[in-house]
């Protein structure tokens, strides 16, 4: 099943963005294009956190301020590949530099969870990629009428 969804997925520019960072292979490319789609609908990259689940929610009352929490009314399933690929680009880094490692490390200094430093950095990743996919022509036709039969 991966192997049609790979092969349906390579002929697509964005497959190559998503490949081009260290820590995301094939499958990972191809599971993330499914699950999210065109990258490019959604207006800035706020709105494709919050069609992941990964925007923040603040309570707040009066003088009380609750801590952040991710929303995770989202897309669960595209939440769990980020989540993965953010995780294995924290363990190949040693085979390649990564600026989303670096900025997890840094992240490291603060006093955050250490799941909500990895929610940062998949969100910093979401960032790129939609600005990267927006620089794309826009005159390009995306197909993601991905049919996979069991």
């Amino acid at each position: 099943m991966s192997k049609q969804l790979i092969e349906q997925t390579k002929p697509l520019s964005e497959f190559d963005l998503y490949q081009s960072v260290p820590g995301i292979g094939e499958v990972s490319a191809a599971l993330l294009i499914g699950e999210i789609g065109d990258i490019r609908r959604f207006e800035n990259h706020k709105k494709v956190n919050a069609f992941v689940g990964i925007d923040t929610r603040r309570y707040q009352s009066g003088k009380y301020l609750a801590k952040d929490h991710i929303n995770k009314l989202g897309n669960p399933k595209a939440r769990k590949i980020l989540y993965f690929t953010v995780k294995n680009m924290i363990c190949q880094q040693a085979a390649a530099s990564n600026h989303i490692v670096d900025y997890y490390y840094k992240l490291k200094t603060q006093p955050i969870p250490k799941k909500g430093k990895v929610a940062t950095v998949a969100c910093k990743q979401l960032r790129i990629r939609q600005r990267r996919t927006r620089s794309l022509r826009t005159n390009e036709a995306m197909s993601y009428n991905l049919i996979i039969t069991p």
